[in-house]
């Protein structure tokens, strides 16, 4: 019977948000390590999420309002 292998898991915190999130490879440079949301509230010109997941995330209020 073949044994399961086990997975390595490294736990990182983004050094904007302090949100916590895991990964299986090891990062080259855990200090620079960014959150999506900390990526996109530094490059808000850059944020092409369609309007269905800006309204999800609460960032949207009403149907018709878009952020440029």
């Amino acid at each position: 019977m073949r044994r399961k292998r086990e997975r390595v898991t490294y736990e990182y915190e983004c050094s904007l948000t302090a949100e916590k999130y895991v990964r299986t490879e090891k990062a080259q440079h855990p200090k620079e390590l960014l959150s999506v949301k900390a990526w996109y509230e530094m490059n808000p010109d850059k944020d092409d999420r369609p309007a269905v997941v800006k309204k999800k995330l609460g960032l949207l209020k009403d149907d018709k309002e878009t952020i440029q």
